[in-house]
């Protein structure tokens, strides 16, 4: 039941690693690799939301955050 959620768990936690990584090293792909990061933010925040316990409450806000985040660091990237 719950091993979709710990897999995008996984990988969020896996893309926001990578984008603060891209991020710290200055890369040209930063800007594309940050969309794809609150793209796979938002994807856990939905799914951890379906789910009625205060672990995946709190990661959907978390997940969600982070999107935004990412966004703004892409925005930044932008100009």
């Amino acid at each position: 039941m719950m091993a979709h959620c710990v897999q995008l768990d996984m990988e969020c936690a896996a893309a926001c690693y990578t984008a603060a990584q891209f991020m710290s090293l200055g890369s040209s792909h930063a800007k594309e690799y940050c969309t794809i990061c609150a793209e796979i933010c938002r994807a856990c925040a939905a799914e951890c939301s379906k789910h009625n316990n205060i672990h995946c409450r709190e990661c959907a806000d978390a997940c969600e955050d982070c999107a935004e985040e990412c966004l703004q660091m892409v925005e930044m990237v932008h100009q």
